[in-house]
Parts: C-alpha cells; structure tokens; sequence
C-alpha cells in the first residue's frame, strides 16, 4: 500500500487489515480469477472473499460482521487495495455491502438473521435494484409499483443497470407504494432471486465486464415481512445505503489510479527514448507530479469523509460527494496520463493500462454521476449558508 496508513484517520486495527488483506491478496489473486466467464468468475470471487473472511465488513457484528457496526474507512481501505488488485475482486466485494445494506439499515431481526449471516459467508450473492429506464439519477420518477394484497405486496416493473443481476440470490428492490407523492411514497423490499414473477429481461455487456442485467417484475408476489423499513421510507433507506457505500467508490477509484500510477513509473524508468529514458524528459516528470498529487489530495479527500461518517456521527453527505467526484474524475485523468506513457502500446487490449482505462469510466457515473454530486454539494452548501445567516439573525 501507501504511507497513507499513517495519517490520522486510522488505528492500528485498519494497518493490521490492510496487511492482512495484502498477504490474502498477494496468495489469492494473481489475475486468473477474472476470466472470460464473467459470472462465474464473480460468484467464485465471492465465494473466496467469504472463505476468507472480508465479506464480514460488510455487515454489523450481531449478523457475522467484523465490527459492532460497518466501519466505512476499512470498506474504503479494502476496496482500494482490491481495486489496484483487480476490478472484478473489488467489485464482488462492494457489491455485498451495497447489496445488502439496505437490508443492515432497515430490516426487522428476523430478516437480518436469515440474509446477512448468508452474506458476510459468501454463501449469497447480494443485489442493490433501484435505477430504471426512466429513473437512474432521478431516484423520483421511479415506477415500478408494489401494491399491499393481504400478507403479501405484489410488484410490477422493470429495473435496469442492477449489478449482480442474473447471478444474485437476492435483491433489495425500491418500488412505488403511493403513500405520497414523489420521493415519499416509495417502499423497499427484499425480493428472493427465484421468487415467482421475478425474471431476468435482460444481461448487459459492458466495457469492462461485470455481471449487468435488468430485471422484469409481473405480479411478483412478496411477504410483506419482507419490507425494510417503514412503507414510504424506501428513498430514505436508499440514499443512507448509498451515504454508507459512495465513499468506497471514491477509494475504488483511488486503487486504480494508483495501479496506473505504478504502471506509468515502471514504464517511464525502462523505456529508452532519444539516448535517455522516459522518466528523464521533463514533460514526464511533470505528468507524473501531477498523477501522484491527484492520487494524494483524492485519498485525503476520501478518508476525511469516511473519518467523519464512523467518528463524528454525521452522514458527511457534502464530503462524501466531494470524495466520489474528485476521486473518480481525477482518477479517469491519472489512467490517462498513464495509458499516454504507454503509448501505442497503451492501447493493446489486455494490457494494464488498457483494462485501467475501461474500469474506471463507469465509476464516474453509478452510485451518482459527477454532475449529481455538484448538485448535492451545491444545495448543502446553500443549506449551510442559508443556516447560519438564520443563527446570526
């Protein structure tokens, strides 16, 4: 890893993590894991990560979880080192906490005690399944409905873009239930991936393959024990899953502008030019002065945020935004320094540059694109001022 280790926003349970998960990692992935069938190698990915242990943060302590609540700086430090690893081992991961937490922050006991345990094992593949043809950032326009039929709710509808869809065993599904208009009118639910009425409409290939899939739902009928939360609290639970999870997305990107960092260093000091090396030209150096800044300024900027949300007791949802737009925008730039240091030979498919240079497009936009962040960082800053004017009133 980093000397970032050091800063202030660790103890030594996050340094002995960390180097626990490298010695795992160093055994455990070597490249193979992600190979041309991308489900398969996702579900054995989770499998792995279960067996050994790290799925446990992502679950509270009482359902087999590592710590009494989820720590977000170690779903950070864990996905940064899985991310300069391998995108498909990060993404397993995360997507077992996101997946899931919904499910963490708002199920009854009895829902809790039969998913999470599952979970943290690897035992079951988790989905998060809220964005639709018609609502990805816009979570208000969603339509999918569950209508309330005695014990049961039944749902119709589609959802789209849902990771894990097709290989997961279940889905927290956000859908309509009227109780007002817009964002408060909608529920959650935790929907079995076998549940009759449930169907995969579709599996979408990506520039960087990860199992995609939308999801068709026709008078699927569910318990409705099965609803997390209160009806009408679905949004709510939504956006505290994603307060929870987005800053991890920052620290993924964060992993892979450091491979790519890596990658560009080892190739400017061997790569002869002109009588001298890449690494010599001043151009380089420049290039490569500020790779490593952006690389630095997005960890501070991601841990101060994850800092926040497990010791301060904030949501942090104006630093967690700042965190994801900074990290994924900076860390698109840095693979594209990288890939320039490469050169010709940073467009040959398979090269570490080259899978770099696809992984990180989609971090700029799920779980919030860019210019969402803008608008959540804006209007808090607006709150904010409009909030102390009131106090020196």
């Amino acid at each position: 890893m980093n000397d970032s280790l050091a800063w202030p926003f660790f103890d030594d349970r996050h340094r002995d993590l960390v180097r626990d998960l490298e010695a795992w990692t160093a055994q455990r992935l070597t490249g193979a894991e992600a190979g041309t069938d991308v489900e398969l190698s996702c579900r054995n990915l989770v499998a792995e990560l279960g067996a050994g242990g790290w799925l446990r943060h992502c679950v509270a302590g009482a359902y087999g979880g590592a710590r009494e609540t989820i720590d977000v700086r170690s779903l950070c430090l864990m996905r940064e080192h899985l991310a300069h690893r391998s995108g498909l081992a990060d993404f397993a991961f995360a997507m077992q906490g996101l997946g899931s937490g919904a499910i963490s922050l708002g199920g009854s006991d009895a829902i809790k005690r039969r998913y999470l345990p599952e979970v943290a094992a690897g035992r079951s593949i988790a989905a998060f399944a809220l964005s639709e043809p018609e609502a990805g950032s816009d979570v208000g326009a969603l339509a999918a409905s569950a209508r309330r039929e005695g014990d049961d709710y039944v749902l119709d509808g589609d959802k789209t873009w849902i990771s894990n869809g097709g290989i997961a065993d279940f889905y927290c599904v956000f859908a309509r239930t009227g109780e007002a208009p817009g964002t408060r009118g909608i529920s959650a639910f935790v929907v079995d991936a076998d549940t009759p009425g449930l169907a995969i409409a579709e599996k979408i290939p990506v520039i960087a393959p990860h199992p995609l899939a939308t999801l068709h739902f026709r008078d699927c009928r569910v318990p409705a024990a099965n609803l997390l939360g209160q009806p009408g609290a679905g949004f709510k639970l939504a956006m505290q899953t994603l307060d929870i999870f987005r800053t991890s997305v920052a620290a993924a990107a964060i992993g892979f502008a450091r491979h790519a960092l890596d990658a560009a260093l080892s190739r400017a000091t061997s790569r002869k030019m002109f009588g001298q090396t890449l690494a010599d030209f001043q151009l380089t150096q420049a290039a490569l002065a500020d790779m490593a800044t952006g690389v630095d300024a997005s960890a501070l900027l991601t841990y101060r945020a994850a800092w926040s949300r497990d010791c301060q007791g904030v949501p942090a949802t104006a630093e967690v935004a700042m965190a994801k737009m900074v990290a994924t925008e900076t860390a698109q730039q840095v693979i594209d320094r990288a890939l320039q240091i490469f050169g010709g030979l940073g467009v040959k498919s398979g090269m570490a540059v080259e899978l770099l240079y696809r992984e990180i497009r989609a971090l700029r936009i799920y779980e919030g694109a860019t210019e969402v962040q803008k608008l959540i960082i804006g209007r808090q800053l607006l709150k904010d001022f409009a909030a102390a004017g009131s106090a020196s009133a």
